[in-house]
């Protein structure tokens, strides 16, 4: 099965990011694979999915928060694949921020990260999306809506890319659609977390499990494919987690 969209997933080599790349392959998609520090597995991801379909994928480094990289990595895109269909903004930047100790330099990264990158990318890739009636998918997070303890910074981005979602459904449509995915319990964090608090957390979901990266990707695919009248929404893949906070 082959599919003539063209998508560019931001940090996608690695977690949540890397399920989405192999989700949009499997669905026959061409994938650009954001990278930023994860060149290995970038190159390895698309090394792999190439192998089952030649010149399916693509691996670009950019550090999203350079002035003016947004609009370099749309172009690199659109020149190697020829046209671009889809954004996924999946990077993002995660750790707390204890109020009392927050800094100013962790205050630009959460923020660069998680709203002001996916909102210079999507201001670039506007010109090319249109073409195709292209859409936007921003990954954001059951903590945009109910706050984190000691993730205030986080939490804060997270809102205002919710708010970025909306805005842009009104600002880009008709042709392009805007729409967000919301995960809440899928891969914890890279940094150790007690077994005893993923068990509260777990226990705190309508579901009683932890979600799969698959999961989110799925969503995401729906959103690209099939949600043709849909914009501005955000869908929430959390196990029902959020009817607990």
């Amino acid at each position: 099965m082959t599919d003539d969209r063209v998508v560019l997933v931001t940090g996608g080599a690695r977690r949540i990011g890397a399920a989405i790349v192999q989700t949009l392959h499997e669905a026959g998609m061409r994938v650009g694979v954001h990278y930023r520090g994860s060149k290995n597995e970038a190159q390895a991801l698309a090394h792999d999915l190439n192998h089952n379909r030649d010149g399916s994928v693509c691996s670009f480094q950019a550090d999203l928060s350079d002035p003016g990289a947004p609009e370099h990595l749309v172009t690199q895109v659109v020149e190697h694949f020829g046209r671009l269909d889809a954004v996924v903004n999946n990077a993002s930047a995660f750790y707390p921020t204890p109020l009392g100790s927050v800094t100013e330099a962790q205050w630009e990264e959460l923020f660069a990260t998680n709203l002001k990158a996916p909102f210079f990318l999507a201001q670039a890739s506007a010109a090319a999306l249109v073409v195709h009636d292209g859409c936007i998918i921003n990954i954001t997070d059951v903590h945009a809506d109910q706050p984190m303890r000691n993730h205030a910074v986080y939490s804060m981005a997270k809102a205002g890319l919710v708010m970025m979602t909306r805005s842009l459904a009104r600002e880009l449509g008709p042709a392009i659609r805007v729409n967000a995915v919301a995960p809440g319990a899928i891969l914890w964090p890279e940094v150790p977390m007690p077994e005893n608090v993923k068990n509260a957390i777990v226990r705190r979901t309508s579901l009683r499990r932890q979600g799969t990266p698959e999961e989110i990707a799925k969503a995401v695919l729906f959103l690209i494919r099939d949600a043709t009248y849909t914009t501005g929404e955000v869908i929430r893949v959390d196990g029902g987690r959020h009817l607990y906070m």
